[in-house]
């Protein structure tokens, strides 16, 4: 990596923390799905600077931001886009909707119809929408920022397991320490100086991180620690379906893309114990009667205690 980068990501964390008071490991971990070109889930309790943290990431990349507030009678089209008739010319106007932006927050994505979450997923997974036959792209540099509210279910649509692993991470922020809370509380413009942030990166230049991802080195020892941790999962009792093979891959990348928010061109053991969680835990199917916080703390708990068990590579 050029040391041009390194101080870039380094402004870029910096930059957003000022006003992301007190999670800088939750910064950075933002930071390695944005350039591992992945989406993120956050699922937590509302009020604790999710939007702030959108508004922030966009603002300081010179992105486009979109919010979506997701409502029971929310519809496909309205995250789209639909195609308006003109009657000055019989003809019809294809008007995009929010998704078409860099970043995209979906906001209690479990409040919305399968259907409509449906769309925004596969949107998603191809980088492309098909509407009226007709196939659009999304932007290069695009990411989904989902949260769920994980102690309301009532009137809600959990998603289903092979819907959750579309998400890179999925990331707890949890409540601020007092201090930084104190420090939340004398800075009441936090919202204002979000929107009003300089961009110390390009998209472009995004996207040139973004290209030196895969080329960060793993060493053989290391995928062999990743993988005895993933077939740890599929042998555990405490788990009723593993990790999958796309599991697997993530996992690299995330630790790849980790490695570069330290300005690195290869992986370390602990670059895989920062993100092992954020990245498997959404991704194993548990016999718990559990919901909310307690199962995800419960999924959480179980990837810890394999991880602990497998011999760390030295």
């Amino acid at each position: 990596m050029r040391d041009e980068q390194i101080n870039k990501i380094k402004l870029l964390s910096d930059t957003i923390s000022r006003v992301f008071i007190g999670k800088s490991e939750i910064v950075r971990l933002v930071i390695a799905t944005l350039i591992g070109k992945g989406h993120l889930l956050i699922e937590d309790v509302p009020g604790i600077g999710k939007t702030l943290l959108g508004i922030a990431l966009a603002k300081s990349i010179d992105a486009s931001f979109k919010r979506i507030q997701f409502t029971n009678d929310l519809l496909p089209s309205d995250i789209l886009g639909s195609s308006i008739f003109k009657s000055s010319d019989s003809s019809f106007e294809f008007r995009r909707g929010p998704i078409f932006s860099n970043i995209v927050l979906a906001d209690e994505i479990n409040r919305t119809t399968p259907k409509t979450q449906s769309a925004l997923l596969e949107a998603m997974n191809d980088g492309r929408v098909t509407i009226d036959g007709n196939t659009l792209p999304l932007p290069e540099l695009f990411m989904v920022i989902a949260t769920q509210n994980p102690v309301e279910y009532h009137g809600t649509y959990p998603l289903p397991e092979a819907q959750l692993d579309r998400f890179f991470l999925r990331l707890k922020i949890g409540y601020p320490l007092p201090e930084h809370e104190k420090k939340i509380i004398h800075e009441k413009d936090l919202y204002d100086r979000a929107h009003k942030i300089d961009s110390v990166l390009s998209t472009k230049e995004v996207e040139e991180l973004q290209k030196t991802v895969p080329e960060i080195r793993i060493d053989e020892s290391l995928v062999d620690y990743i993988l005895k941790i993933v077939n740890a999962t599929r042998n555990s009792k405490s788990v009723k379906l593993g990790v999958s093979p796309r599991g697997t891959l993530l996992l690299v990348r995330a630790a790849q893309a980790y490695a570069v928010t330290f300005g690195r061109d290869y992986v370390v053991p602990d670059d895989i114990k920062a993100v092992v969680v954020p990245v498997l835990s959404h991704r194993i199917v548990i016999d718990s009667n559990l919901y909310g916080f307690s199962r995800i703390n419960e999924s959480d708990g179980i990837i810890n205690e394999l991880v602990k068990k497998v011999p760390v590579p030295v």
